[in-house]
């Protein structure tokens, strides 16, 4: 009994210290996400202009000099920059005014002598001075202005997305083609999920149902590349011919291919709550003259409801969240669509398709991009235990 009594408290302790960590853990995580997706609407991308090198060894900058650095500071309280180097032509000089109270970019910085140099503006808040040389060995001083926060509406209600060259950063259409495959997906693929769970329960024997069901479970576990191979391969193609279209990825293709793979999902919680609805029930209905399959559309189906739309809402969270398969299929053009066979964008596919090359503000973007997808789940799951709970009081 004493051993019985020391396990247990071991095994108590041992479960709070478990969950205590996977909570911190979950807390800290949802903390950073949410830092970080809030950056870019609080703070300047940085607090100063940023003096990137390129084939310059050795620079003075306002009598200091710094050699072999290829990342130079330089605070705004600094109201002018004069800058020396010796280059392949003898020593080059550039002189430039900074503003002190300006808050754009583009007026922020004023080169005002650049001694042979030549400027060219290859991104939004950024000057490039190139001077003289040999291709490819051309001295360039690169100058990265801080950008302002960011508008969060600009965010959110922006059309356009360009966040490399002109640093626009503007999500609708991200937004939109989100909502738009994931409801399709649901419109889709719930109803035959749930007729083939009343099918697969109550009209198929036992063993082609067993079978059938380890099928079902089977196809809910293959990877979702797996699946985005079938739609770029067969979904693509068969868009393409039957509409007459030069290319077959776009929204269309993109809900089939979700209604497919939140299918084994629905099925599989739809067929079990409908199988533990107790057979009192069944028996009731039968005995007051109701077929089996008014039984099923009236009797069982209703009282599993929960189970329904807890597979409902599984289905939506996956449709919400695939990334993989959507890239496959979707074309990924960030543009407002006007009809089901355009190109879409989602937000997850942005987050995959740019995380690999983003900097600075474009990569806190992502993460904000992030934020709003969570949002976006929370506010749908609270949409759907509302109704969840409203059918439960009728």
């Amino acid at each position: 009994m004493v051993h019985r009594r020391n396990a247990d408290r071991i095994f108590k302790q041992l479960v709070r210290v478990v969950s205590g960590f996977s909570i911190l853990a979950l807390v800290g995580i949802l903390v950073f996400v949410m830092v970080q997706g809030a950056g870019p609407f609080i703070f300047p991308t940085d607090p100063g202009i940023r003096l990137v090198l390129e084939n310059i060894r050795e620079i003075q900058v306002n009598g200091e000099w710094y050699r072999d650095t290829a990342l130079i500071p330089v605070p705004l309280s600094i109201p002018a920059l004069k800058l020396r180097f010796a280059g392949p032509e003898g020593e080059q000089t550039l002189d430039a005014v900074v503003s002190q109270t300006e808050k754009d970019p583009q007026n922020l910085l004023r080169i005002t002598a650049a001694s042979g140099g030549e400027i060219s503006y290859p991104e939004a808040a950024v000057y490039t001075v190139t001077y003289p040389g040999l291709p490819g060995l051309k001295p360039k001083i690169h100058f990265i202005l801080p950008e302002a926060p960011y508008s969060l509406p600009q965010f959110l209600a922006g059309t356009q997305w360009h966040p490399t060259y002109d640093k626009v950063y503007g999500i609708l259409p991200m937004i939109l083609g989100t909502v738009l495959v994931s409801l399709g997906a649901i419109l889709v693929g719930v109803p035959p999920a749930i007729l083939c769970a009343l099918f697969l329960g109550e009209f198929l024997p036992a063993k082609p149902a067993a079978i059938a069901r380890a099928g079902i479970e089977l196809l809910a576990g293959i990877p979702s590349v797996v699946y985005g191979f079938f739609g770029l391969m067969v979904i693509v193609p068969g868009v393409k011919q039957i509409f007459g279209v030069p290319s077959g990825n776009g929204l269309l293709s993109a809900v089939i291919m979700l209604a497919v793979m939140i299918l084994p999902t629905i099925i599989a919680i739809t067929e079990t709550s409908i199988r533990a609805v107790p057979r009192s029930h069944w028996e009731a209905s039968l005995a007051l003259g109701a077929s089996k399959m008014q039984t099923l559309w009236f009797v069982a189906l209703p009282h599993a409801h929960s189970g329904v739309i807890a597979g409902i809402m599984l289905g939506i969270s996956r449709a919400m969240g695939e990334t993989m398969a959507v890239i496959l299929v979707a074309g990924n053009s960030a543009q407002l669509i006007h009809s089901p066979l355009d190109s879409v964008r989602t937000l997850t596919a942005t987050i995959a398709l740019e995380m690999g090359y983003a900097q600075g503000r474009h990569r806190d973007m992502l993460f904000s991009i992030g934020v709003v997808l969570f949002i976006m789940m929370l506010l749908l799951n609270g949409v759907v235990l509302h109704l969840r709970r409203g059918i439960h009081a009728k």
